[in-house]
């Protein structure tokens, strides 16, 4: 199966309404995780993450809620019910993006936003933020394809390996974005949406 993705623009705040109904759709343990964050302004984003994989699930599968989710021991999350399912999301203000594919995959988006020369030059060798993002999302989707965990990107980017894809995403404008696999087929299509076309 190609990989298959989903991408939302959130172009507004939640209403206390809304956030409320969506949190409803949640599993337990992944409607914990949103509570927990202790900035209400920083709950929409994953929120909605979860809310567009619970989306793409219905149109690739027909399940009808957001099964159980565990984490790797690198924190890689997975359905433990079915493991040849395999989703990675990413959120960053104002948007959101969703993977599946019968295989690993790992999937990342950025806002693109000021970054001192110091640190591009220093992170990513980039003399651009638009460059800095391109490295950042290219080497975060490396990352949590291979389920190692983010924390190892930040030394300088590694080689592409035998076997290892990586494609650049056309999301939103402002954005950069992108998915890694280990499978030869690009990705199909991705699908975009708008937060009210979401809910």
């Amino acid at each position: 199966m190609a990989i298959e993705l989903w991408a939302a623009r959130l172009e507004r705040p939640l209403t206390p309404q809304e956030f409320k109904t969506m949190l409803k759709l949640l599993p337990p343990e992944r409607r914990e995780r949103v509570l927990r964050l202790k900035q209400a302004e920083k709950r929409r984003e994953p929120l909605c993450a979860y809310l567009l994989l619970r989306m793409a699930l219905w149109e690739q599968y027909g399940w009808k809620q957001l099964p159980g989710i565990a984490c790797s021991s690198f924190g890689k999350p997975y359905f433990p019910d079915h493991p040849n399912v395999h989703f990675n999301i990413s959120h960053t203000t104002g948007a959101v993006l969703v993977g599946l594919s019968d295989q690993p995959v790992g999937v990342d988006i950025e806002k693109i936003r000021p970054v001192s020369q110091r640190a591009m030059e220093r992170l990513a060798d980039a003399k651009t933020e638009r460059a800095f993002f391109q490295s950042w999302v290219r080497r975060e989707a490396r990352a949590k394809r291979g389920g190692t965990g983010v924390g190892t990107m930040l030394a300088s980017e590694t080689p592409m390996q035998y076997g290892e894809y990586f494609y650049a995403l056309d999301t939103f404008p402002g954005y950069a974005a992108g998915v890694a696999t280990r499978g030869r087929e690009a990705p199909g299509m991705l699908r975009r949406y708008s937060l009210d076309e979401m809910i």
